[in-house]
C-alpha cells in the first residue's frame, strides 16, 4: 500500500490566488511592484520582511521573486562605482551604421567594456556606453574595437565629468 501524501497546510498569510501567473509586460500588479520596489531599496532585504509589508506569506513572496527573476523582469544584482573599482573612464558614444544596425550592435555588445549597447531612432544609430581603466584604453577601445568594426561609419564619444544621477527605481510606477 503506497504512502499517504502529507498534507500541505495553508500559511497564515497566503498568496492571493493559488495560480501563479506568467509575468509579461504590462502584467505586474500592486504587489509584484511594491516586492519590486523594496529589493531595488536593499536587494538583501529578507523575504519574511518584504512579507510583512505587502500581507503575502513568505513563500508567497518567494515564489513572486522568483517568477519575476525567471521571466526577466528582474535581476538582483551588486550595482558598483567604476570609479571606485579602478577605472578612470567612463563614456556614452553614439555610433553611427551603414548597413545591418542590428549586426554591429552585436558585436558591440561582444566588446567587454561595453555595458549598456541600444539601438536607436535619430541622430545615431546605436549609442553605447563603456568604461574603460584610463584614456589610452578608451583610445584602443574606439580605434581598434569600434571603429574597425565593418558598418561603423562614425563615432562620437561623449566623457563623463561628473555622474548626478543615476536610478533603478521605474519598476514600480
Amino acid at each position: 500500500m503506497p504512502a499517504a501524501k502529507p498534507q500541505k497546510s495553508s500559511p497564515k498569510n497566503s498568496d492571493r490566488s493559488p495560480v501563479e501567473l506568467v509575468a509579461v509586460p504590462g502584467s505586474l500588479d500592486s504587489i509584484d511592484r511594491q516586492i519590486i520596489g523594496l529589493l531595488q531599496r536593499d536587494g538583501r532585504r529578507p523575504y519574511g520582511a518584504i512579507a510583512d509589508e505587502v500581507g503575502l506569506s513568505e513563500a508567497g513572496v518567494r515564489r513572486r521573486v522568483q517568477r519575476l527573476k525567471d521571466s526577466g523582469v528582474m535581476q538582483i544584482v551588486a550595482i558598483t562605482d567604476p570609479l571606485q573599482l579602478g577605472y578612470g573612464r567612463e563614456a556614452l558614444i553614439g555610433i553611427r551604421v551603414h548597413g545591418d544596425v542590428r549586426l554591429v550592435a552585436d558585436q558591440v555588445a561582444a566588446i567587454e567594456e561595453a555595458n549598456y549597447v541600444v539601438m536607436t531612432a535619430g541622430s545615431f544609430d546605436i549609442i553605447a556606453e563603456v568604461i574603460a581603466l584610463d584614456d589610452n584604453a578608451l583610445v584602443h577601445l574606439l580605434n581598434d574595437s569600434i571603429r574597425s568594426i565593418p558598418g561603423v561609419t562614425e563615432v562620437e564619444t561623449f566623457l563623463y565629468l561628473k555622474l548626478s544621477k543615476q536610478t533603478y527605481a521605474w519598476g514600480t510606477k
